[in-house]
Formats: C-alpha cells, structure tokens, sequence
C-alpha cells in the first residue's frame, strides 16, 4: 500500500503519477477544445501532434528516473487525452481526492485504478456532486491550503471556471486545521492571456519560502496582495502577461532546491538559478499549446 503524504509543493518528491500522450487522439474540433488557448492553436493549425508531446513528457520521465523517483502512469486508453494527471485528482496531506472533474473526462480517473488500487480505501475521497475542484486549483504550503476558485455570478457559463465555493468550502471542512484561503481568479473563454484557468497558471511556490506570481491574474487586488505580503516582495518572482500566457509558473519542483522548468523560459530559469534553485530544463512548449504544463501533467503521491 501507498503511504500518501504531500504537505506542500517543494518537499523530495517520491513518488508520482505522471500523464501520458500516448493515443492522444487527433486534434480536437473548436466544439470538443475546453479552453482559449486550445481554441488559439486549433484555429492557427498549431495544435500540439502527439509524437512531440511524447517526447516533451518522456523528458520529465528521464529527469524523474534521473532522481529516484518512482512514477506510476495513466492506463492507455485510445485516442484519448491523458496528460494533464493534475486535474483528475490530488493530495493533501494522506487523502487522495477525486476531482469532480468534465463528464468528457472520467474515463481519466478509470485509467488511474491500479494506482488507486494501492490506497487505503479509507483514505480516498470523492467529494459530493455540487462541489467542483481541480487539482491545478489546489496548492499545498504547509499549515495552509491556497484554492483558486471564481466568484462571478456567471461560473456556469465559464467552462474555463473549474472549482466554485462548494470546493473552497469542502476542502475547509476536511481540514479544519489548515488556513485554507481562497483566490478569485480572472476567467476568459476567449483570451487566453486573460485566463487563469488555475491558480497555478498564475501562481505557484518554489523552494521553502519564494513563490512565482503573475498579479493580473486576480480578479481582487486583495488577494494578490496577500500573497505579497505573506511571501514578501522579494521572495516573488513577478512575470508578465505573456509569461503567463506561456505558463511560466506552472513549473515543477522535485526538492526544496530542484525545479523542472521549461527550456525558454529564460528570464525565470536564470531567476532559479541566482536564487541557488539546480534547473532542470526540458521542452514542453508543445503541450503548454493546450494551456497547461509541468505541474499540470504531474499528480505527487508522496513527498518527504
């Protein structure tokens, strides 16, 4: 049996469950995409072929093999999209919670049943139907829980909009001794420089005690502010709106000092490095085509 336990984003990665673009099935239509920025690269003839995003994610699988790192991958099911794990479910602390993710999606969780299989029953969570909640909304610092969501009185309407209040309020009620603090998040079915369709398109932690943030993608400057004032000015790393358009923050750590990173992302990645963070640099630009990258693509099952 597995021993979950994640209590934050940086701790030594153990073990993870690592997507796959295997089968991925031919490019989607304008109808089937379920973000902007999909919809961008659909309409340009740019979306991303699955032989690339093979090999883009089979590089995250040579680094994790490279640190000791035992992955567990999605079952195969053909001509079907299976990179982004992150979505699908999370850990926190040693619950496993099923995402209550698009009905298009469940076969993604079916796929993961041999490593649900290893989980004390006991421990597994399926939250109840009117409570939505994505694992790119859900971001572990120790004693606190942060959890994007979106307020506006039009979420039914956002299919970019993947985790509402009932979600904020049932991760509350499951960690009554965490400081959950929720984010309002801007949506946009039709920019995706306008779209932060997590919280970690626009914000993430990196090693104990600095964060990368992109401040337009808050909805409430308060919320931003908090941020600032927990992690302080100098511990941010602030990118800009096409730095968030190109998924900047959704990096991925493997340790307090170990970051995977993204080729081009040269600003951040010399950044890493004068902060004494080892980079870990692969390609993924292919797959941040479908508005998501490392942290995405990577469910964490155990950290130390």
């Amino acid at each position: 049996m597995l021993s979950l336990k994640v209590t934050n984003e940086t701790s030594r990665l153990r073990v993870v469950v690592l997507g796959t673009a295997v089968s991925n099935g031919p490019s989607p239509s304008i109808e089937e995409a379920y973000d902007p920025k999909s919809i961008e690269h659909i309409k340009a003839g740019t979306y991303p072929l699955e032989a690339d995003m093979i090999e883009e994610i089979e590089a995250v699988n040579t680094i994790f093999s490279k640190y000791d790192i035992k992955v567990f991958r999605p079952k195969i099911i053909e001509n079907y999209n299976q990179i982004f794990a992150r979505d699908i479910a999370f850990v926190i602390d040693n619950k496993f919670i099923k995402a209550n993710i698009l009905p298009d999606r469940e076969q993604e969780l079916d796929a993961l049943q041999d490593v649900i299989n290893n989980i004390n029953p006991n421990d597994i969570i399926k939250p109840p139907e009117e409570v939505h909640i994505e694992g790119g909304d859900v971001m572990l610092w120790n004693d606190y829980i942060f959890v994007g969501t979106y307020k506006g009185d039009d979420y039914p309407d956002h299919i970019t909009a993947r985790t509402n209040i009932h979600g904020v309020n049932f991760i509350k009620s499951l960690f009554p001794n965490k400081i959950v603090k929720e984010f309002d998040l801007k949506k946009s079915k039709t920019e995706a420089r306008d779209n932060a369709l997590h919280l970690d398109c626009c914000f993430q932690p990196i090693g104990k005690d600095k964060a990368i943030i992109y401040e337009g993608g808050f909805r409430v400057k308060s919320d931003y502010k908090y941020l600032l004032d927990l992690f302080g000015e100098d511990n941010l790393f602030h990118i800009t709106r096409d730095e968030m358009y190109n998924m900047n923050s959704n990096v991925f750590s493997i340790d307090e000092n170990v970051v995977i990173s993204e080729q081009k992302f040269t600003r951040l990645n010399n950044w890493l490095r004068s902060k004494g963070f080892v980079v870990e640099e692969v390609p993924y630009a292919e797959i941040s085509k479908q508005e998501g990258l490392l942290r995405c693509s990577t469910l964490p099952l155990i950290r130390d």
